[in-house]
């Protein structure tokens, strides 16, 4: 039997989950940043917002995910 260290997993998910959020800010934060005319920056932050609690959600589903396969199942 295969004894899976669910911290170490929990970590490695977590990991994988901000890589995807950042690269769904990315194209709101070019807009934010760089303040670039004809695109409405309080638009951009509130796809971010969005975004944010998405990924809130999903740090709370892993955090309470008790099996590998549970853990698996939510990876982004």
């Amino acid at each position: 039997m295969i004894n899976v260290n669910m911290t170490k997993a929990k970590e490695i998910a977590h990991a994988a989950r901000r890589a995807a959020r950042s690269a769904e800010f990315e194209p709101f934060d070019a807009v934010i940043m760089k303040q670039i005319p004809g695109n409405d920056a309080a638009a951009a932050e509130g796809e971010r917002q969005k975004i944010r609690e998405k990924y809130a959600a999903l740090q709370a589903q892993m955090d309470a995910a008790q099996t590998p396969d549970q853990l698996k199942a939510l990876m982004p």
